[in-house]
C-alpha cells in the first residue's frame, strides 16, 4: 500500500486533518486516507459571502464548493467543520490584490492565500484538532527531510504556488497526490463513488468573477479606474485608457490602440505615478534579471554574495529555465536568466528549483529592461 504520510504511527491512532475544498483533489486525499484507516476530520474555509459565488462553476471555495466537501465528508463518513475565514481573507489577500495592481504590478492571490490564510489559520486549527498533520489536494511531493519536489504530473504541478511555505509549516504537511496524474486522481473519485468524480479543475482565481480583475479592484478601491495616457516607448501618445488596473505587463489584445506600422503593440511598462501604460514592440519586453524580496529558502541557502547556477520558474504554466541567483542579502537576491525572459511584471514570484527540487523563492520587485524607455 502507497505511503502518502510518512509517518510511523498506526493510522487508526493517527488524526488526520484534510483541507477540503470540494473540488475532486481534496476530496479523493480524504477518500485515500480514510480507506487507509487514519482518523480523517476536513475543513473547509468559507473565504468570502458565498450567496454571491454559489452559482460560480469554476472557482474555489465558493458557497457550492462547501456544500459539496459537506457531501463528500458524508459520503465518506468523517467530521467536516467550515471556518469562516473572510475577514481575514480580505485583509490579507483581497485587499493586498488591490493595490498591487494600482502600483502597476501583476499580483498571484493564491500564493497570498496559502501565505497568509490556508498554511496560517487553516494550520492552526489542524494542530488544536488534535491532528498530526494538515494533508491538501495539492499536486507537489512532499519527501523526507522535510522536502518540495515538483509532481509526477508536470501539468498539475502547484510548487509555484507554495514556494512561500515555511519550513516549519512543511515538517506539519503532507500532499498525498504529489505522485499522481490526474487520470487517476479522477478513477479513484469514480472507484468511491464521489460525487464531484467529474467536477471541473477550479480555474479562476476564487473571488474574481469570470476572470474580471479590474471590477473586483474598482470595487475595493474606488476611483481606481483613473484615466491616462497610452504612449510609445519613443514617447509619442497613441490614445487614452481608463485605468492602468486594465492591463498588465506583455499584454497585447483589448489595447484599445492599432499600430501604425503594423508592428503589433504590447504593454511594456505601467506607471502609476503618471497613469501611464507603455507600449511598444514585443522585443522591447526583454527581460535580462529580476530582483526579489522577501525570500523564503526550503533547500539549503545561499550565502550571501555567491552565485548559484538554478532553474527558476517566474510563471506557474511555464517549464524552469536556467538561470543564476544570488543572494544581495538574508531575504533579498538577483537572478539573472541565461536568456532574457518576457513579459516579467512586478508582483510576481520567481521559484528556485535544484533538479525537481524546490530551494525556494522571492516576490519579483524589479523587471529592468533592455530597452530604453522614453516616456
Amino acid at each position: 500500500m502507497t505511503d502518502y504520510l510518512y509517518l510511523s504511527t498506526e493510522p487508526s491512532k493517527t488524526r488526520v486533518v484534510v483541507a477540503m475544498s470540494g473540488g475532486v483533489d481534496s476530496s479523493v486525499t480524504a477518500a485515500l486516507l480514510k480507506e487507509q484507516g487514519y482518523d480523517v476530520v476536513g475543513l473547509t474555509m468559507q473565504l468570502y459571502d458565498h450567496g454571491v459565488a454559489v452559482d460560480r462553476k469554476k472557482a474555489c471555495c465558493a458557497g457550492q464548493d462547501i456544500y459539496d466537501a459537506r457531501q463528500v465528508a458524508q459520503q465518506i463518513g468523517i467530521p467536516h467543520y467550515v471556518l469562516d475565514y473572510e475577514s481575514r481573507f480580505q485583509e490579507s489577500v483581497m485587499e493586498d490584490f488591490a493595490d498591487s495592481y494600482l502600483r502597476g504590478e501583476t499580483p498571484i492571490p493564491c500564493i497570498q492565500c496559502n501565505q497568509e490564510v490556508k498554511f496560517k489559520d487553516l494550520l492552526t486549527m489542524a494542530r488544536d484538532l488534535g491532528g498530526e498533520v494538515l494533508a491538501t489536494g495539492h499536486y507537489i511531493r512532499w519527501m523526507p527531510g522535510p522536502e518540495l519536489h515538483r509532481a509526477v504530473d508536470l501539468n498539475r504541478d502547484q510548487s509555484y504556488f507554495l514556494f512561500s511555505t515555511t519550513k516549519e509549516q512543511l515538517s506539519f504537511l503532507r500532499f498525498p497526490l504529489g505522485g499522481m496524474h490526474k487520470p487517476e486522481v479522477r478513477m479513484h473519485a469514480e472507484r468511491f463513488g464521489l460525487k464531484v468524480a467529474e467536477k471541473p479543475d477550479s480555474q479562476d482565481i476564487c473571488f474574481v468573477p469570470n476572470g474580471d480583475y479590474a471590477r473586483v479592484v474598482e470595487r475595493l478601491r474606488p476611483g481606481a479606474l483613473e484615466s491616462g495616457e497610452i504612449v510609445h516607448i519613443n514617447g509619442r501618445v497613441l490614445g487614452h485608457h481608463q485605468g492602468i488596473i486594465n492591463y498588465t505587463i506583455g499584454q497585447r489584445k483589448g489595447l484599445g490602440i492599432s499600430s501604425d506600422t503594423g508592428t503589433p503593440l504590447y504593454v511594456i511598462k505601467v506607471n502609476p505615478e503618471k497613469h501611464q501604460v507603455i507600449v511598444g514592440p514585443k522585443e522591447a519586453l526583454a527581460c535580462p534579471e529580476v530582483h526579489l524580496k522577501d525570500v523564503n529558502w526550503l533547500g539549503e541557502m545561499l550565502e550571501t554574495g555567491k552565485v548559484r547556477k538554478v532553474l527558476v520558474k517566474i510563471r506557474s504554466a511555464q517549464e524552469p529555465i536556467p538561470a543564476f541567483l544570488e543572494l544581495t542579502s538574508s531575504h533579498k537576491a538577483k537572478v539573472r536568466f541565461k536568456e532574457p525572459e518576457y513579459g516579467v511584471s512586478p508582483g510576481q514570484a520567481c521559484v528556485f528549483y535544484n533538479g525537481d527540487q524546490v530551494l525556494g523563492g522571492g516576490w519579483i520587485t524589479q523587471a529592468p529592461l533592455l530597452y530604453e524607455i522614453r516616456s
